[in-house]
């Protein structure tokens, strides 16, 4: 293993699905899979033991402990572990939450081999993977001007700042509207007019660009 390798730990409960990723990490000259495990107790365990990844490929829906709380207990505890959450589920709660939860990337079990590469390179060279959920202007190097808040550059109203705070959440967008006490097409007003300003195409690229512009504490 050379000084560039970057270690890796799988975590999913499906023998299989960890075995075949293990075998496709493998092939990678630029990554070493260190072990895998099938739950987030386990994980905790082997880190524990100074067994610490650089990158963590984590399931979500597991026993034991699943990969939202194991990402929470990774960001509060070793907040230098990347993660990478793949999994089946393509909901935006799921994914709004594993990325509030510390994750720096989502993919879909579904994604071919390459995007599995993409990934794990953009993390270690960015720190983060976004995939289509976000547009370029998420990954650009952000200049803020010092004498513009995010929130003045943007234009936003003090009730399209409540949506954006509660939809950073694994609330559905009903809920919010219920929160917001406006009826649910309202809150269709606000999403449209939020997604517009800030040059978002879905609810993922509105969360990511709220913690990026530090509207919201993640």
């Amino acid at each position: 293993m050379n000084i560039t390798t970057k270690t890796i730990a799988i975590v999913d409960d499906h023998e299989l699905m960890a075995k075949a990723l293990s075998g496709l990490v493998q092939k990678y000259e630029e990554y070493e899979v260190l072990y895998e495990v099938s739950n987030g107790k386990e994980l905790i365990h082997r880190i524990k033991l100074k067994m610490i990844p650089d990158i963590v490929l984590l399931d979500i829906n597991m026993p034991e402990m699943d990969g939202y709380e194991t990402a929470s207990w990774l960001k509060n505890n070793y907040p230098e572990i990347k993660i990478l959450a793949l999994s089946m589920n393509d909901k935006e709660e799921s994914i709004v939450k594993m990325l509030r939860n510390g994750a720096r990337g989502y993919l879909l079990k579904g994604c071919k081999p390459h995007e599995l590469k993409q990934a794990l390179d953009s993390i270690v060279q960015k720190g983060f993977y976004y995939t289509e959920y976000i547009t370029s202007q998420l990954i650009k190097s952000l200049n803020p001007d010092s004498l513009q808040s995010p929130l003045d550059k943007l234009g936003l109203n003090e009730r399209e700042i409540n949506f954006i705070t509660l939809s950073c959440s694994d609330l559905t967008y009903v809920e919010v509207a219920d929160k917001m006490c406006v009826s649910p097409r309202t809150v269709d007003g606000y999403r449209e007019s939020v997604f517009q300003k800030m040059n978002v195409k879905s609810r993922v690229g509105m969360v990511l660009e709220a913690i990026r512009l530090k509207l919201v504490e993640i």
